[in-house]
């Protein structure tokens, strides 16, 4: 699945995980990811990339100027042995 979405100055997610895995662009714009589990902050801007395992995590903040990102999920991966 992939979607395109936007969001403006200083909108905020509160913590939360997803049970598949998210890869988001930032198209325009900033967001800062704030991965709860290690403590750290990941600050992304107009053409950065942020991969998130499944059941990674995290809260985040919309910048300044707002931000618009194309994301993609797909199913958490499974090894095969």
């Amino acid at each position: 699945m992939t979607e395109r979405w936007t969001n403006g100055p200083g909108a905020t997610y509160p913590g939360h995980a997803h049970p598949y895995d998210k890869r988001l662009v930032v198209e325009r714009g900033s967001i800062t990811f704030h991965l709860t589990r290690d403590g750290r902050d990941v600050l992304l801007r107009a053409s950065e990339r942020l991969e998130l395992p499944a059941g990674t995590p995290h809260a985040a903040t919309v910048g300044p100027d707002g931000v618009t990102c194309v994301e993609t999920h797909s199913p958490p991966f499974t090894a095969v042995e």
